[in-house]
């Protein structure tokens, strides 16, 4: 008689700034539990994304976008990613469809091939390409896995349309070794609640900015506390490099900063399952992303 096998383990998302990474930890977890946006670098931490089948129970480490930086911050980033890389089971390198393979993408090769882990390679966003660029796509990173000794395997997936996401699981899962839960089976990511109310208000604020305002928006929360009424009240802080910066961000007689608070506290609610009053402060620290005192005070 068959007696079937649990596996556990950790598995991490690579991948070169917005390759689709934290929509497909969100896919394969079933829930909204890191933010997206389509400005390179969302993701600043690593996310801990809980995934649990019959057979196997899958923590995804959601990754920033390894790169060449240009900042004390970027480096440090780089360090989350190579630190991750070297305690997982497997790996998973995003390759976008739609993109034709570059620079970034043959730099995160060579720094996988290193690895003692698994690399199954991810052919992300089909949804957005054509069946031939599918086709292509596949071709040329099985081409570029061969060049570094080749990938464990390759999966096409669109985390949008739903694509492929269950047979992904499975396919990572059968790279992790046998052992018991880690978590149980209820949970979804170990990230504290603070963390995450913070990050839906960056995801709000990183909404419709552009050039380099995205990298230079940073949240704290300040306190959360209850009012006597039993309304829950948060207090968080959008950090800026430049006083410039100020005017984009709380836009004409506040109405850019009211919109942020309005589409951030429906995110909160919905993660805490209660009304919210979102309070939103905006103050500039000069440089933060090369100072290294601020980078501590600010979590990086």
């Amino acid at each position: 008689m068959d007696v079937m096998v649990f596996r556990s383990g950790f598995c991490s998302l690579v991948g070169r700034p917005n390759a689709g990474k934290s929509t497909l930890t969100n896919a394969l977890v079933g829930s909204k539990i890191v933010i997206t946006s389509d400005k390179p670098q969302t993701t600043r931490h690593a996310v801990r994304g809980i995934v649990t089948r019959d057979d196997a129970q899958l923590v995804l480490v959601d990754t920033p976008g390894l790169h060449r930086p240009r900042t004390l911050l970027g480096e440090r980033l780089n360090d989350v990613v190579r630190s991750t890389l070297a305690e997982v089971d497997v790996v998973g390198f995003c390759v976008p469809a739609n993109e034709r393979l570059g620079p970034g993408d043959r730099y995160i090769a060579a720094e996988l091939a290193a690895l003692r882990a698994p690399v199954v390679a991810v052919v992300t966003k089909t949804d957005v390409a054509s069946k031939r660029q599918v086709a292509e796509q596949l071709l040329a990173v099985t081409g570029l896995g061969d060049e570094h000794g080749g990938f464990a395997d390759v999966v096409p997936v669109s985390a949008v349309a739903g694509d492929q996401i269950d047979l992904l699981a499975g396919v990572l899962a059968g790279h992790l070794p046998e052992g018991p839960l880690l978590y149980p089976d209820d949970v979804t990511t170990d990230n504290d609640t603070e963390s995450r109310i913070a990050e839906l208000v960056r995801e709000a604020a990183l909404e419709g900015v552009h050039d380099e305002l995205p990298h230079s928006i940073a949240v704290t929360i300040d306190e959360i506390r209850r009012r006597e009424s039993g309304l829950q009240e948060v207090f968080a802080t959008i950090h800026l490099e430049r006083d410039s910066q100020k005017g984009i961000v709380i836009g004409f007689k506040g109405s850019r900063l009211k919109h942020i608070g309005t589409t951030a506290r429906r995110g909160v609610e919905a993660l805490l399952g209660e009304k919210v009053h979102l309070a939103l402060h905006v103050a500039v620290e000069r440089e933060w992303q090369r100072d290294p005192k601020k980078l501590d005070r600010l979590g990086f």
